[in-house]
């Protein structure tokens, strides 16, 4: 049995058990304890390795069905409600227009890496850093960003600068750590920056205007990539040996060179991106209208460059409805469940027992940022966002926190417990397409003084909320 099984079913065990048979006798057993029992379970479940999206329905079904008998006793079963909300919950997904925009941008990204678009961008950025300490390592930050502005899938990113800036970094006698850590950090930035896939779910499922978040995300983004920036600088600048400049050749590359591969890469891509983004934080147009124009805007680009493919196109369309089918029926299991954990009166309960604490709203800021923090180590963002925001929603209107500042703060979060050992998604993303000999314990290594990086963000973001707050007020307010 793996250790995910193992854990898994030992935590399923120790949560029945103190639920049920340790704190509690039978005459103190309420449903909303069911509801404990069923947030209990679909943890366990997907750490077991079931289908998150199917997992949240099925249980939904069946604990929703049990707590509709409960509150109507003498129903007939064929009258129970629940069926009714999972067809309410599914038409309500297909209905709603900002998801739209969801599979729209995924394109956009998929056609954008599929026409090798990344690839000329990373060669002449490289080239244009060329004079500056970490040269390679600032260009992988640099396009990890400019990427993470044409598609919101973290692990797309990781992947293909792992294949791209990897091998040149090692090549060019980088530090192993530092190389790593560089591509996991800097491609987890595509959680953060817009168009962000994760902020627009947080948007459907916290009501919070889309456009709002990324004009909230847009300068976090910006801080973060220059912190990024300034630390790699650094530690090239205190010792030149981990990141070494480029080789003769390409120190001697004429300026007149550089500035047309950028006018061919950089150029026509950063004016699509600008355009798409500009027109939802200025207003112009809705997060799904902009995300149109980025997706025909992809098709236009990469045919420009003649690198779109009849077989590339087919790909890009497949891994699009893949995911966004993903995100969808995460969407849809989560209704359901989210309904039936408060017919439980699981919601009431955690709210309850939170009141209880007497926290102040600084506090419990920090502890719904550290219990996130935990649960992006074994689960991912979708199923955080789907299944845990539902229960923060409420308390962060008890406490009086912003949910726009608060959904800026969750991104970051789950951005640093992607790049935090044990269990940092990116790193297996990266020890997935690196050479034999970089090891994980190297990738977990490069990535820690990224990860202080991102708590330092995370500090200056909660000490100053205007660094995310003043664009949405100053454009929608």
């Amino acid at each position: 049995m793996s250790k995910g099984i193992w854990i898994g079913v030992v935590s399923l065990l120790v949560v029945v058990a103190l639920v049920f048979g340790v704190f509690l006798s039978a005459d103190e057993i309420t449903s909303g304890h069911y509801g404990i029992l069923m947030l209990a379970l679909i943890v366990a479940a997907i750490m077991l390795g079931f289908p998150t999206a199917f997992t949240l329905m099925g249980l939904g079904m069946i604990f929703g069905f049990i707590a509709y008998q409960m509150s109507n006793p003498g129903e007939p079963w064929r009258d129970n409600q629940i069926f009714a909300l999972m067809v309410q919950r599914t038409f309500g997904v297909m209905n709603n227009d900002v998801l739209i925009s969801v599979p729209l941008f995924i394109f956009m990204g998929y056609i954008i890496e599929r026409a090798n678009l990344i690839d000329k961008l990373f060669r002449s950025v490289q080239l244009a850093m060329k004079n500056t300490p970490g040269a390679l390592a600032v260009a992988t930050v640099v396009t990890c960003a400019i990427f993470a502005t044409a598609t919101g899938i973290v692990g797309a990113t990781v992947t293909l600068m792992g294949l791209l800036a990897l091998p040149a970094m090692l090549r060019a006698g980088y530090d192993v750590k530092l190389s790593a850590g560089t591509i996991a950090a800097g491609g987890c930035l595509g959680i953060l920056i817009p168009p962000s896939v994760m902020l627009i779910l947080y948007g459907a499922t916290a009501g919070v205007s889309v456009p709002k978040l990324y004009a909230a995300a847009f300068i976090p983004g910006l801080m973060l990539t220059g912190l990024y920036i300034i630390y790699v600088m650094a530690r090239a600048m205190i010792n030149p040996k981990i990141a070494p400049k480029l080789n003769a050749e390409e120190l001697k590359t004429p300026w007149s060179e550089i500035i047309v591969n950028l006018a061919k890469s950089f150029l026509p891509l950063a004016l699509l991106i600008g355009f798409v983004l500009g027109s939802i934080i200025a207003a112009w147009a809705t997060a799904t209208e902009a995300a149109g124009i980025g997706a025909a805007g992809g098709i236009i680009l990469a045919l420009a460059y003649r690198q779109l493919t009849w077989e590339r196109f087919k790909e890009a369309v497949f891994l699009t409805a893949r995911a966004s089918a993903m995100v969808c029926w995460l969407l849809v299991g989560s209704g359901v469940f989210s309904a039936a954990f408060a017919l439980l009166g699981g919601q009431e309960l955690i709210e309850n027992w939170v009141k209880t604490m007497d926290l102040t709203p600084m506090q419990f800021m920090l502890l719904s940022q550290v219990i996130i923090f935990l649960l992006g180590w074994p689960l991912e963002w979708t199923e955080i966002i789907v299944i845990f925001m539902p229960i923060f929603l409420p308390l962060i209107t008890h406490f009086q926190i912003d949910p726009l500042f608060f959904g800026i703060m969750v991104a970051l979060n789950l951005q640093t417990a992607f790049v935090s050992p044990p269990v940092a998604m990116a790193a297996f993303y990266l020890k997935g397409v690196a050479p034999p000999h970089v090891t994980l314990n190297q990738i977990f290594a490069g990535m820690m003084p990224f990860m202080v990086i991102q708590v330092f963000a995370m500090f200056l973001l909660y000490m100053w909320p205007d660094i995310a707050l003043w664009l949405p007020a100053r454009q929608y307010d």
